[in-house]
């Protein structure tokens, strides 16, 4: 890269550090438009987790009101993403090997929301935006895509506020070190959502076939 693409980048950083540091200055609201514009596809430094756990770290009973706002400007972000995917179809996945995108398309199809669910609680540098484009290509229903993201990403961070309360602003260091053990966690959750789902598809089925009386 010559010397002129260098200082592009770098203009491109320092523009994209100021605007990070001018949204957090507004709390909530800031947090909302960073984790909008983060996932919309526009990555900042240290994107929405960093600031959950610097606004967390510094105004506690805040916290829980942060964690929402960024869920809901990820859930938007996100929703754009998969309309952009919906509409380009496959092209959308040109980057993705096949092996990956017929391994999606399946988990899509056996867990549905699940398969959105549980991505979006991960933490970076797990590639959800992978998942968000899929879910737009597979046309997974806008209404339950919307509800996956939501409550997927308000786990996550209500995890790293409670993390910035108990530990500060090393919250981070905490949750990089140890992401291993929350994509353990989230499995086991996965895995008992599943299980739950299935128990119920179970008991439904004998009650719904006792209602059916034979003729007479």
């Amino acid at each position: 890269m010559n010397e002129l693409g260098i200082a592009l980048l770098a203009g491109v950083g320092n523009a994209l550090e100021k605007l990070l540091e001018w949204l957090i200055a507004y709390g909530w609201l800031g947090l909302f438009g960073i984790s909008l514009v983060d996932s919309a596809g526009v990555p900042l430094p240290g994107g929405p987790d960093a600031a959950m756990i610097f606004l967390s770290a510094n105004a506690h009973a805040m916290m829980p009101v942060y964690a929402l706002a960024a869920a809901a400007g990820s859930t938007i972000g996100c929703t754009f993403l998969y309309l952009v995917a919906r509409r380009a179809g496959s092209a959308a996945l040109k980057r993705v090997a096949p092996e990956r995108r017929d391994r999606i398309e399946n988990l899509l199809g056996r867990y549905d929301i699940v398969a959105v669910m549980v991505p979006a609680v991960l933490p970076p540098p797990f590639p959800f935006k992978t998942c968000v484009l899929s879910a737009g290509v597979f046309k997974l229903k806008i209404p339950r895509f919307v509800v996956a993201v939501f409550i997927g990403r308000a786990v996550r961070f209500l995890i790293e506020g409670w993390l910035a309360i108990k530990f500060g602003e090393e919250a981070g260091r905490i949750i990089r070190r140890n992401g291993l053990t929350v994509v353990a966690i989230v499995g086991i959750i996965g895995v008992a959502a599943l299980a739950l789902k299935l128990y119920r598809s179970r008991r439904i089925q004998p009650v719904a076939a006792d209602e059916v009386q034979p003729p007479k």
